[in-house]
């Protein structure tokens, strides 16, 4: 920032959380001159009420499990004599602490200037920020105001018997039973939790399946896991009715077959997705709008830039195909700071983006489900690949399995025609349009399956690597070498 020009920047930055912050310090790197307004936290929902304390809490969730496994199955004559939720917390804190000063000072380090406080649109080029003043952007501004939980019509939050997943990582203490109103990630991975600390959980979602945007056997296979740790799994079911009591709530829910169920928990925790945030804004001052849900959506995907040129969005403002995922915003900032530094980007590939859903089990995914695929009219093979057909699969115990989608052989990723007999003739195996994943772990082994995705490799390709043995891992090897003709345990 030039000491005779103190309010112009080359980047103008609404929003510090991942998608901003990253924008952020891309562009400082590159040379160009940032200024960053946040009114809350640096770092955002995902550093300090979604990713980072949410997972800590899972950990804590999973060394919990492991004692009751080492007793149950393993002979180890452990107990866990009580929580400590305050150690707990404390604990999650100082992760989310360290995160968050480490973050700060890669801003300072940078030299990007951070302004505490409400920003607001005046212009296609300028930006007022509360207690700072008038801001002017010579190359552009970004927007990345995140996003909050969504909260159903008529059903408000009261913090303590009716809570988003905000107030759950924030509750003085663990409720003995919970209701669960979402089968979406966050949902699911609450629930999770809950059970893992000795709650009663009823998870209801109105989907036929658990995390209806992921493969079916996705689903199919998570259900199962959690009905196996005690979870009440109700499916296709909506809550029609809810009253709160002085300790908790009753729930009145619909299940598919017209039955009304009466749910008590002492606590409803509603997760039924997250809403962009753009109140105060000021959308309009720049010639922009908000669509019908909230969504400020880009006129050039390949930029991420808007009908107002110059003016660009990143992280949950996005509408779909932007997953509303952190990761993905650290490469949508990517891209939007090398595309105002005027360097070439690729456009994000949203198609290779992997889905990670954190609960026991887990859930990992990347690419087309089968149903996706098969929609396209492409021409596919599918092989599905129990985790417990491996000896380490069988170790854990948790069930679970590995799923990948490829077209068929001689195919193209994009529909291209058949070639029968193709192994031999052309060494064509298809292209691998999909890998999806259920059991432990297998958050950790997505990365391999991102990159075969995204290079649109074949199965033959992959068969070619030898995967360790014993792990869980060799059961995505184990699944590859079978496209491509040459399994050893299936047929």
């Amino acid at each position: 920032m030039s000491e005779t020009e103190p309010n112009t920047a080359d980047v103008i930055v609404i929003g510090g959380g991942t998608g901003g912050y990253s924008t952020a310090l891309r562009a400082a790197s590159l040379g160009l001159r940032v200024v960053l307004a946040e009114r809350d936290l640096i770092g955002g929902t995902c550093l300090h009420r979604g990713c980072i304390p949410s997972k800590a809490m899972l950990h804590a969730a999973e060394l919990v499990d492991g004692i009751a496994e080492a007793r149950e199955r393993w002979g180890v004559k452990a107990t866990v004599d009580s929580l400590d939720w305050p150690a707990l917390v404390a604990t999650r804190d100082t992760i989310v602490a360290r995160n968050h000063q480490g973050v700060a000072g890669h801003l300072r380090t940078a030299g990007v200037r951070v302004l505490q406080g409400t920003a607001r649109l005046t212009g296609t080029r300028t930006v007022h920020v509360e207690g700072a003043g008038e801001f002017t952007a010579r190359r552009g501004i970004v927007l990345a105001t995140g996003s909050r939980p969504r909260m159903l019509p008529g059903l408000a939050a009261d913090g303590r018997r009716v809570v988003t997943s905000d107030d759950a990582l924030f509750a003085a203490e663990l409720p003995a039973s919970v209701l669960v109103l979402g089968g979406g990630a966050i949902g699911v991975e609450y629930a999770s939790f809950h059970r893992s600390m000795g709650a009663e959980v009823t998870l209801v979602e109105a989907a036929g399946r658990l995390l209806p945007m992921e493969d079916e056997d996705v689903g199919r296979h998570l259900a199962r896991g959690l009905k196996k740790r005690g979870i009440a799994v109700r499916t296709g079911s909506t809550l029609t009715h809810t009253e709160l009591l002085p300790d908790g709530v009753r729930a009145t829910v619909r299940t598919p077959k017209g039955e009304e169920l009466v749910i008590e928990a002492e606590r409803l925790l509603v997760a039924v997705g997250r809403a962009p945030v753009t109140d105060g804004l000021d959308l309009a001052a720049a010639g922009l709008a908000a669509d019908e849900r909230g969504f400020v959506a880009p006129a050039d995907w390949s930029r991420l830039e808007t009908a107002v040129p110059g003016i660009h969005v990143v992280g949950d403002l996005l509408p779909p195909p932007s997953p509303g995922l952190a990761h993905a915003s650290f490469a949508e900032g990517l891209l939007v700071a090398e595309t105002l530094a005027g360097l070439p980007s690729r456009a994000v590939d949203y198609a290779a983006v992997p889905r990670v859903t954190y609960s026991a089990p887990q859930t990992a995914s990347v690419g087309r489900t089968e149903a996706e695929a098969r929609a396209g009219g492409l021409d596919i093979k599918v092989n599905t690949l129990p985790l417990a057909a491996t000896a380490k699969g069988m170790v854990h115990g948790q069930g679970g399995m590995v799923k990948v989608i490829a077209t068929a052989d001689g195919a193209g990723g994009e529909g291209g025609l058949p070639c029968s007999n193709a192994v031999e003739s052309s060494g064509r195996t298809g292209t691998v349009l999909g890998v999806h994943l259920v059991g432990p772990h297998v958050s950790e082994m997505i990365a391999e399956s991102q990159l075969i995705v995204g290079w649109d490799a074949e199965p033959a390709d992959v068969a070619q690597h030898i995967h360790a043995h014993p792990t869980l891992s060799e059961a995505v090897g184990e699944a590859f070498l079978t496209l491509a003709g040459r399994g050893l345990h299936q047929h």
